[in-house]
């Protein structure tokens, strides 16, 4: 676990000197509860005698999620040293094609999506995408705001008729589920146009918040709603996490998903959002509030963020490429 950390953090690194990769993220990848929808292989040197040599630092991992109908997600990673760099790398993304036209097969889809990303800079990587057939589809801006103490009492209160709340918890700290079920309405609901929207079952998206702890952290949810006939209805959910203290910065939060449902918008619905998370870090002393966006959003959303003090810090690139479906290979006649 700790190898397959050290490597992800150093390909961090390449670019963001002060990245550093997440344990928890990376052990649910590994070994988590959902690890039956998900394959990987870690690539380890030799002994001379060709037996695995375990004690020394992998040389690339990479995994595989099944994360919709339809969308598969790669991550890959090799070291900086790898010996015959763009072999190894092209019989991993191999081994992913096979995979995921068993994650389509299982689904009953036709063909699946593999969908990765890289840092604009790393053009090493880009260029192992392109000759495993991958295609760069879409530009993300990863933007930062600066928070200030003041902003914990001086930001503007929501539009009349609209309120922002978090999420209703239980004395035990777990969420009302009929909130949580609202929160995954509006993120679906509010992505439908977008161009890589896929389906996530209430079921799948539970099961996701179990074994990703960075994204249970329930006093970072929050439901906007609007007041229509008399009655308070969901518009709106934005999903939150703390991110560590760095070398370079101090704790911060980070946006992990913001989504207004399409009738509401036009009412202030995510500038209301973004205030509360930005109201909550001030008031936990944090520095800073991140967010990833599409560069070509349909809603402009990164013109909202612009305009509400966030900057571009870094771009990523997002790759696509897709796997048909196979029999499965239990059926084959044996060799």
């Amino acid at each position: 676990m700790s190898a397959v950390t050290a490597l992800v953090t150093a390909d961090l690194r390449a670019h963001t000197p002060d990245a550093v990769a997440d344990p928890a993220g990376l052990r649910s990848r590994l070994v988590g509860l959902k690890s039956w929808s998900r394959r990987q292989v870690v690539v380890v040197p030799v002994a001379a005698d060709g037996t695995p040599s375990l004690e020394r630092a992998p040389l690339g991992w990479i995994a595989l999620e099944d994360r919709a109908a339809g969308r598969v997600n790669v991550q890959f990673v090799l070291a900086a040293e790898v010996p015959e760099r763009s072999a190894l790398a092209a019989a991993l993304l191999d081994w992913a094609v096979e995979v995921a036209g068993s994650f389509a097969r299982q689904r009953g889809v036709e063909r699946t999506k593999l969908t990765t990303d890289a840092h604009e800079l790393d053009g090493d990587r880009e260029h192992l995408l392109a000759a495993a057939g991958y295609e760069m589809v879409r530009t993300w801006l990863h933007m930062r705001r600066p928070v200030s103490a003041e902003e914990a009492t001086s930001l503007p209160a929501p539009r009349e008729g609209t309120r922002v709340r978090r999420v209703h918890r239980h004395e035990s700290g777990l969420p009302v589920a009929q909130d949580v079920r609202s929160v995954h309405t509006m993120l679906e609901e509010s992505f439908a146009d977008h161009f890589n929207s896929y389906r996530e079952s209430f079921a799948e998206f539970v099961q996701r918040l179990i074994e990703t702890p960075r994204e249970a952290d329930w006093d970072h949810w929050w439901l906007a709603e609007i007041r229509r006939d008399g009655r308070w209805l969901p518009a709106g959910g934005l999903v939150a996490a703390r991110t560590p203290a760095t070398a370079a910065r101090g704790e911060g939060t980070y946006l992990e998903y913001l989504g207004v449902h399409r009738s509401a918008r036009g009412h202030g619905i995510a500038k209301s959002l973004l205030r509360a998370a930005v109201q909550d870090a001030a008031e936990r002393g944090r520095s800073h509030v991140d967010l990833e966006v599409d560069a070509d959003s349909p809603t402009g959303a990164d013109g909202i963020y612009a305009a509400m003090g966030w900057e571009t810090f870094e771009r990523t690139h997002s790759w696509h490429s897709s796997a048909p479906a196979h029999p499965s290979r239990l059926l084959e006649p044996p060799a």
